[in-house]
């Protein structure tokens, strides 16, 4: 009976390490994709590009970077 317990509060455990690291990791795609959009966004207006290329392609950097750093994540 005390090893179910002790099996149910690790697994408990484990979940709550894991709800962690991936809520982490959901603010740093959101932080990187953020940032690297409002360097982009400040490069077109300093540059007085009346399409903003140059935002989307630092955006896109930003999603491309984060996906590889959700794929890393998972990996760990």
């Amino acid at each position: 009976m005390a090893d179910a317990q002790q099996n149910n509060d690790d697994n408990n455990g484990k979940q709550a390490n894991n709800y962690i690291k991936f809520t982490g990791l959901a603010f740093q795609m959101i932080a990187i994709i953020g940032i690297m959009t409002f360097i982009g966004y400040r490069i077109d207006v300093s540059s007085g590009h009346q399409t903003k290329w140059v935002t989307a392609a630092f955006a896109l950097f930003g999603v491309f970077s984060s996906l590889v750093l959700v794929f890393r994540g998972i990996k760990e």
